[in-house]
């Protein structure tokens, strides 16, 4: 078992936040036995986490030129897109000012022009977001209790639709047990005419709610993805083999 050493803390109304790390990996806590977020201190661009792995299946669907991360943890997926593109302008919302310093000074967060950080809530934010549409949508949005409420609702589903370019790729993260969950699919069909989804290892349901179509051949499929592991720098031919169109079952 793994003996953790503890870097930093800090405590908001919503809780406490921890910063652990050993020899090899720094971890963003908000609660115990809680990992929010983990970073390889040798390769901070390749998530610890598969369902970090499963989100980047969305570069599949396309090159973004522009993204939007709703819940910023330690940054482990802005430093995944970073390495695959150091051009997309990012622009990434989190609700604890806390989590934006401590992710700046112990996640090693790749701060530049191209990287907008908004202290805002998310849901309320997109209500009233003036911001341009952007190619992707990346939604993590988690605290100590899970999902954070309101997330997976039929409002923000929408506002997260109207945020996204016409052939725009909306991406959430979920727990397993949303797999079965009718109603959000339901909900997704009813603006998206494509949804896939990823069941990762991890107990996490990855949503892909888009316009756009994957090619329908596992071949070609295999092939984008093999090209995709290579500029990220890592395999994710374990992911792929879980993702597939979402229909009104479980895999």
């Amino acid at each position: 078992m793994r003996e953790y050493r503890t870097l930093a803390t800090a405590k908001d109304q919503w809780g406490s936040i921890f910063v652990l790390e050993d020899a090899e990996q720094r971890i963003l806590a908000f609660g115990e036995h809680d990992e929010q977020s983990k970073l390889l201190k040798a390769t901070p661009h390749i998530p610890k986490h598969t369902y970090l792995r499963a989100m980047l299946l969305a570069l599949l669907f396309g090159q973004p030129r522009s993204v939007m991360v709703l819940g910023l943890g330690g940054g482990v997926l802005i430093h995944a897109l970073r390495q695959f593109d150091a051009a997309i302008r990012i622009t990434a919302i989190e609700l604890r000012p806390a989590v934006i310093e401590l992710c700046k000074r112990y996640f090693r967060l790749p701060l530049s022009k191209k990287l907008t950080l908004i202290e805002a809530d998310a849901l309320h934010y997109l209500a009233q977001s003036q911001h341009k549409r952007v190619d992707m949508l990346f939604c993590d949005l988690f605290d100590s209790e899970g999902i954070a409420a309101g997330a997976l609702s039929t409002a923000f589903l929408q506002r997260c639709q109207q945020q996204l370019k016409a052939d725009g790729v909306l991406i959430l993260n979920c727990w397993k047990e949303h797999s079965r969950d009718a109603e959000l699919l339901a909900k997704l069909q009813a603006l998206f005419p494509s949804v896939y989804a990823c069941l990762t290892g991890s107990g996490n349901w990855v949503v892909f709610a888009t316009a756009k179509a994957l090619p329908a051949g596992q071949v070609e499929l295999k092939r984008q993805a093999m090209a995709l592991s290579q500029k990220l720098g890592f395999d994710l031919q374990l992911s792929l083999n879980r993702f597939a169109e979402w229909q009104n079952v479980h895999f």
